[in-house]
C-alpha cells in the first residue's frame, strides 16, 4: 500500500493544534493529530447533512443557508444542487488554508462550489457569525468538529452549549432548520436542543452512503413557526 504524503498543514486559530493535509495516491485525509476528520473517498455522510436540511427548506425562494466549515467541499456541493439558483450560502470557514486547498490541491474534489455566484466565503468563526443577527437563516448546517463538543478547538464548545444553540435558535428564521453532524450518538445533545426550543430529529446515515460505512448521526432541529415560552426565554 502506497504511503501517505504530507502536502500541508494548517494552524487552527484559538488552538494549539495543527491540521494536516495528506495524500495516498488519489486519496486524500485531513487530519487532527491522530484523528482523521474527512477522507475523500467517505463523503456520504457530509452529503447528507446537506441534503437532509435541503429538503426542508431548498424549495423556499431566496433560501439563505450558513455552513460551518468548508472541509473537503462535500457538504457545500450537496447544497448547491438542491438548492434555487436565487439561494444564498454563507460559507464560514476559520482556517485559511483549507480555502486554498479546496482551490489548489483538493480542486478535483469540491469542484466549482467555492466560486458559484451563490456562494459568500467568510473566513470567520461560524459561533460569531451565527450571533450577528437574528433571522437570519432558513438553515444552518454545522460540520465543524468530531460530533457536539470542542475537538478542533475549545473555543467550539460554545456552538453546542445552551447559549450557543439558543443563539442558532435566534438566528434562524421560523420553520429553520439546524443541522449538526456527529461521527457519533449523543443523547445529552439531542435533550439539550429539546430544552432549548428546538422539535428534534436525529437520522443515522452511513460515511459512504449506500456504499456503507461507519455510522454517523446527524441532528435535524427545526425552530417552529412559533416560539414556545421557553425558547424565548432561552433565546
Amino acid at each position: 500500500m502506497k504511503p501517505w504524503v504530507l502536502l500541508d498543514t494548517a494552524a487552527i486559530p484559538g488552538s494549539t493544534e495543527v491540521l494536516r493535509l495528506l495524500q495516498r495516491g488519489s486519496e486524500f485525509s485531513i487530519q487532527l493529530g491522530h484523528n482523521e476528520l474527512m477522507n475523500s473517498r467517505l463523503s456520504g455522510s457530509e452529503e447528507a447533512l446537506a441534503d437532509l436540511a435541503c429538503a426542508r427548506i431548498g424549495a423556499r425562494a431566496g433560501a439563505r443557508l450558513l455552513v460551518g466549515g468548508l472541509g473537503m467541499g462535500f457538504t457545500l456541493a450537496a447544497a448547491l444542487v438542491a438548492l434555487r439558483p436565487d439561494a444564498e450560502v454563507v460559507v464560514a470557514e476559520l482556517v485559511p488554508q483549507v480555502v486554498s486547498w479546496a482551490r489548489g490541491p483538493l480542486a478535483a474534489i469540491c469542484g466549482p462550489g467555492p466560486d458559484d455566484p451563490r456562494v459568500r466565503l467568510r473566513q470567520d468563526d461560524v459561533a460569531r457569525v451565527i450571533r450577528e443577527r437574528p433571522l437570519a437563516y432558513d438553515a444552518i448546517l454545522l460540520d465543524v468538529d468530531n460530533g457536539p463538543d470542542g475537538l478542533t478547538r475549545p473555543a467550539n464548545d460554545r456552538l453546542y452549549d445552551g447559549e450557543g444553540l439558543a443563539a442558532a435558535l435566534a438566528a434562524l428564521r421560523p420553520g429553520g432548520v439546524l443541522a449538526v453532524w456527529s461521527a457519533a450518538p449523543d443523547g445529552s445533545f439531542t435533550q439539550r436542543l429539546r430544552r432549548i426550543g428546538f422539535a428534534v430529529e436525529e437520522v443515522g446515515v452511513r460515511a459512504n452512503g449506500k456504499g456503507g460505512g461507519a455510522r454517523h448521526t446527524i441532528w435535524l432541529a427545526t425552530r417552529p413557526l412559533r416560539a414556545t415560552s421557553s425558547a424565548r426565554r432561552s433565546a
